[in-house]
C-alpha cells in the first residue's frame, strides 16, 4: 500500500493467582469428560467495555461445536462449550477458571480474552496441565519456552507492530505518536512501538494513556492534538477506541490512524459508523465476509446454522479457534486424556481451513499463526486489506 492510497483513504473517512489455592487433592486427573461428552471452558468478557467481542466470539465458538455435534460429535462425545463471564476483569477470570475446573465442568479451556486476564491465570494453567488453546492476547510476555499446555492462535503484538510502524515510515509519515490502553495489553504494545521506532532511528512524538472505560477520551485527543502527531499508534480495543476516534475524528478527520489487529473489534464498528474510513489496523486473520475464502465460507455456513447473524471478526477468531480444539480432540483419539490432548495439538503442523492454513512448529512457545497484514475500512465498515 503506497503514501498516496493509504492517506488518500484516511482522508476519505498481573493479577497472579498463586497455584496452591487451586490445589487438586485426590480429585480424577481427568475431569469435564465423559463417556458422552468433552467440556470445553472459557473466561469472557460478555459484559463490560470488551462485551459485544466476546459475545461474538462464544457465538463464533458455538457455530463451529454445533457443526461438529451434528455429526455426531468427536468420536461420539458431544463438545459442550461453557463460559463464564468475567467483565474483562482479570480477578473475575481468575475465579471463573478455579470455578470451572473445580465444578469439573472444563477438560480442556480456550479463548480467554485479555493480556492481564490471562496473565491472572496462565501459570496455573500451565502447572495443572490444562490444554488451553487460543489466548486472545498477542502478548509476548506470556509467550516462553517453558510452556507445555498453551496454544497460542494469533501472532504476537510485536510481529504486529512490526509490520505496523514501519509502513508508516515508509510513507514518509512524521511526528507518531502512540494512544495505548492503560493497562498490561496497551503497555505490552507501547513497549513494541517504541522499540520498533528507534529501531528505525525514530522517537514518538508522544505516548498517552486511554483508560479501559474510554472516560479520558477527550483528554487524550487534546494531547495527540497539542503534540501536533503525524500519524497515531492505536494500542488500544473495545468501547475506549471508539470513544477515542469518534472525538478525535471530529477535530482532525485526516490524521491518519493504524491500530493493532483488536483496535476496532466487529462489534463496535456501528458506534463507530462514519468514522471508522479511512482507519487502518494489522490483520491477523482473512475477511469473515469473504465469498471466496474457504475458510470464511465454511465459517458463514456454521453460522447460518445456528441463526446467528453477527458475522464478523470477533466470532470469527472464535471459530478458528474452536477448529484447532476440533482438530486436537480428534487426533488425540477415542481414549482421551489431557496428555494425550496436548500431544496431539503440538503435533499439528498443517491444519488447512481453506486458504488459510494453522500449525505448530514442535517447539514451545506454540504458535499457530504469523500472518500479518494491514487493512483499511471502506465506507462500508469492510475491512480491505
Amino acid at each position: 500500500m503506497d503514501r498516496r492510497r493509504f492517506v488518500s483513504r484516511v482522508a476519505g473517512s498481573a493479577v497472579a493467582l498463586g497455584t496452591a489455592s487451586w490445589a487438586v487433592g485426590s480429585r480424577a486427573a481427568e475431569v469435564g469428560l465423559s463417556a458422552g461428552h468433552v467440556g470445553i471452558g472459557s473466561s469472557l468478557a460478555l459484559s463490560g467495555p470488551l462485551g459485544g467481542a466476546g459475545t461474538d466470539h462464544s457465538t463464533g465458538i458455538k457455530a463451529a461445536f454445533a457443526a461438529v455435534n451434528r455429526s455426531g460429535g468427536v468420536h461420539g462425545r458431544e463438545l459442550k462449550l461453557q463460559v463464564l463471564d468475567d467483565a474483562y476483569v482479570p480477578a473475575r477470570t481468575g475465579a471463573n477458571v478455579k470455578q470451572l475446573l473445580e465444578d469439573d465442568a472444563a477438560f480442556a479451556l480456550m479463548s480467554i480474552m485479555g493480556t492481564a486476564n490471562n496473565a491472572a491465570v496462565l501459570p496455573t494453567i500451565e502447572a495443572r496441565g490444562i490444554p488451553y488453546v487460543g489466548p486472545i492476547t498477542g502478548a509476548s510476555s506470556l509467550r516462553n519456552a517453558e510452556q507445555r499446555s498453551v496454544f497460542h492462535v494469533r501472532p504476537s503484538y510485536q510481529d504486529e507492530v512490526l509490520r505496523v510502524v514501519p509502513q508508516l515510515v515508509q510513507m514518509g509519515l512524521q511526528g507518531i505518536a502512540v494512544v495505548y490502553l492503560d493497562n498490561l495489553f496497551g503497555k505490552e504494545v507501547l513497549e513494541a512501538t517504541q522499540r520498533t521506532l528507534a529501531s528505525n532511528k525514530l522517537q514518538a512524538a508522544g505516548s498517552f494513556a486511554l483508560a479501559v472505560d474510554g472516560s479520558n477520551a477527550q483528554d487524550v485527543v487534546q494531547q495527540v492534538l497539542a503534540a501536533r502527531a503525524g500519524a497515531v499508534v492505536m494500542g488500544t480495543t473495545g468501547s475506549a477506541t471508539t470513544a477515542f476516534v469518534l472525538q478525535l475524528r471530529a477535530k482532525a478527520a485526516a490524521l491518519p490512524l493504524l491500530g493493532v489487529s483488536v483496535a476496532v473489534v466487529s462489534s463496535e464498528l456501528a458506534k463507530l459508523d462514519k468514522a471508522a474510513h479511512g482507519l487502518a489496523q494489522a490483520v491477523v486473520f482473512p475477511d469473515p465476509h469473504s465469498a471466496k475464502s474457504g475458510a470464511a465460507r465454511s465459517y458463514q455456513a456454521a453460522m447460518r446454522a445456528i441463526k446467528a447473524d453477527n458475522i464478523g471478526a470477533s466470532s470469527f477468531e472464535g471459530w478458528i479457534n474452536a477448529q484447532l480444539v476440533i482438530e486436537g480432540l480428534r487426533r488425540a483419539g477415542r481414549d482421551l486424556t489431557r496428555d494425550k490432548l496436548r500431544a496431539a495439538l503440538g503435533g499439528i503442523r498443517q491444519l488447512d481451513l481453506g486458504d488459510f492454513v494453522l500449525g505448530f512448529r514442535g517447539a514451545a512457545p506454540f504458535v499457530a499463526s504469523s500472518t500479518v497484514k494491514i487493512g483499511v475500512f471502506d465506507g462500508e465498515g469492510r475491512m480491505r486489506a
